[in-house]
């Protein structure tokens, strides 16, 4: 099948690598010269395990080609993908210029059948706007099927050769026979293609996020009770997790959740039920208990120093807002950087992947380092943001030996409060009260 995929972020560039690797004919559009240039070169402009080989797979077998001619793409190809970004509007609103940009030039280029495919996340009814607004350009005939993403940074290219489901919102039965079409190859063994109306498939992943964002948020206000009362969020996650209504995913304390997803779809919820006169309560709360998490880690390290941060060298690990990727959108990091040098602390960084992220907002205002070990020597406190796999097994006896004094918050909870205390760190964590202030 002649596919293009229009918008090539994070999401368009997973489903253009995994519709390409299937066997269709892709063709990867978008209006930056500079990122297409590189692409062609097989650069991949993000960090996502197993992409840049299955992108520069396919390039090189010309099951893939990139452009920034948007019009032949669109004229080239039967399915057109939309990935462009949808970022929030200062009032929590969806900015959707990107997506009817996209609409008008596919307006202006359709020149027979075309099912117009949305990935982008979008409010309920943004797929009838743009029906409207290719019906008043052209006669042609298309259809337009919301078809949401569910990826997961660090494992997006799983999550979509191996979907737990695939949501097609559609009201065209031609229209849900091809994109059965596109997707029987991820469901040879177990269809979980889900069809519904596409005012439905809109609002799904809203409402996914939505719940997911809810369970973290609930689990870092049950770690605040565990603190005070001297209970232990670890033990209580394994008690919840056990029961098979609630399951295990999503229930780890921490700093909030971050990413380009969760703070983002949550917002723009409340503005939805907002403008449609819906009180929703429980969305909000979700909303600022994420964000007042980073707050509570933030005093928990000032009242351990007495509110006298100035000078003080902080050893920062993990930057990015979760493993396996070097995104930093919403992150905890940048908050809590922030904080700390308005407070005019010293600072050293270290991440596998997101350095040069950081770069771009704190320049020459922090340190980076090449390593998790340098960026701790001679602090007076290390924190640890992020949990990448190489700061689960450490040596403790040389953290102690460079560092200016052994004093680790952890916000992820990585470390066993116990063996940290035997071996005379000072140790602060998420939901377990460690060391009394």
């Amino acid at each position: 099948m002649k596919i293009c995929v229009i918008g090539l972020g994070y999401v368009g560039l997973v489903v253009s690598a995994c519709l390409a690797d299937t066997g269709n004919e892709v063709i990867c559009a978008d209006n930056d010269e500079e990122k297409i240039n590189n692409l062609k070169k097989g650069i991949v402009p993000i960090f996502e395990p197993g992409l840049g080989e299955i992108l520069n797979y396919n390039l090189k077998n010309n099951h893939l080609t990139f452009t920034s001619d948007i019009d032949f793409a669109i004229k080239k190809t039967s399915v057109c993908f939309i990935c462009v970004g949808t970022p929030s509007n200062d009032d929590g609103s969806v900015d959707l210029s990107n997506i009817f940009d996209i609409t008008n030039k596919i307006a202006l280029s359709i020149n027979e059948y075309k099912l117009i495919v949305n990935k982008s996340t979008v409010p309920v009814g943004t797929a009838q706007k743009m029906e409207e607004i290719i019906k008043q350009k052209t006669n042609c005939d298309f259809d337009i099927v919301s078809n949401p993403e569910f990826l997961k940074q660090g494992s997006a290219l799983d999550d979509f050769l191996h979907p737990d489901r695939v949501i097609i919102g559609s009201n065209s039965e031609r229209a849900t026979k091809i994109m059965q079409e596109i997707y029987s190859p991820f469901f040879r063994t177990e269809n979980r293609l889900i069809v519904m109306d596409v005012k439905s498939a809109e609002m799904t992943k809203y409402a996914s996020n939505s719940f997911l964002a809810t369970k973290i948020s609930f689990m870092n206000e049950i770690s605040l009770l565990c603190e005070k009362l001297d209970a232990d969020i670890r033990f209580v996650r394994m008690g919840m997790a056990s029961d098979s209504r609630i399951g295990n995913k999503f229930l780890f304390p921490g700093l909030g959740y971050g990413g380009s997803c969760l703070p983002k779809d949550v917002k723009a919820l409340i503005k939805l039920a907002d403008e449609n006169n819906i009180e929703t309560p429980l969305i909000n709360a979700v909303d600022k208990v994420n964000f007042s998490q980073r707050e509570y880690f933030i005093k928990k390290i000032l009242k351990r120093f007495n509110n006298k941060i100035e000078n003080l060298n902080f050893g920062i690990w993990g930057l990015s807002f979760k493993p396996k990727t070097d995104d930093i959108r919403y992150a905890p990091s940048v908050t809590i950087i922030s904080e700390l040098l308005k407070r005019n602390a010293k600072i050293k960084v270290y991440d596998p992947k997101a350095i040069d992220n950081v770069k771009k907002i704190f320049d020459n205002k922090i340190a980076y380092c090449n390593n998790s070990y340098d960026a701790i020597k001679n602090c007076d406190c290390m924190l640890l943001l992020t949990e990448w796999n190489e700061f689960r097994r450490l040596d403790f006896d040389k953290i102690i030996n460079i560092m200016k004094t052994p004093i680790i918050f952890d916000g992820r909870n990585q470390f066993d409060p116990d063996e940290l205390k035997c071996l005379g760190i000072e140790y602060y964590c998420i939901g377990v009260k460690t060391y009394p202030f």
